[in-house]
């Protein structure tokens, strides 16, 4: 893991608790605790909980809300990690910046339009909002 890691302070809490109770037991008898805690110590060591501005851009830590051009349909989601989300609780789906739908917006501001590459073939979004999570 070379980038910094956005994660909710939450959510790096609940590693950094793990990562304590996973030390006390020892990583010596059990592999799979020595991988867990090399997981941990290496995502804590990039993580960043700062509350991201709120300026319209779309980056991780950030709710976004985008409108389909095609149908009008709209879709409410945090662009973060799902693995380090699962760590916290979130009342709307979460997408990886490295998702279709979070590469084409990841950068862009609001206003501006996106096409995405969906399983059906390129669909194209503009994002209406985008504001610190939570």
């Amino acid at each position: 893991m070379s980038h910094t890691v956005w994660m909710t302070q939450a959510a790096q809490e609940k590693a950094r608790q793990e990562l304590a109770d996973l030390t006390k037991l020892g990583t010596a008898s059990d592999p799979a605790v020595a991988v867990r805690v090399a997981q941990l110590k290496e995502l804590l060591s990039h993580a960043d909980s700062e509350r991201k501005p709120d300026d319209g851009l779309v980056e991780p830590g950030m709710r976004v809300a985008v409108r389909f051009d095609s149908d009008g349909s709209t879709q409410e989601f945090v662009l973060a990690s799902r693995a380090i989300m699962a760590l916290d609780e979130v009342d709307v789906p979460v997408f990886s910046p490295e998702s279709p739908l979070g590469s084409a917006i990841d950068g862009k501001y609001v206003g501006d339009s996106a096409v995405v590459d969906a399983p059906h073939g390129p669909r194209t979004l503009r994002i209406m909002s985008a504001v610190p999570f939570p």
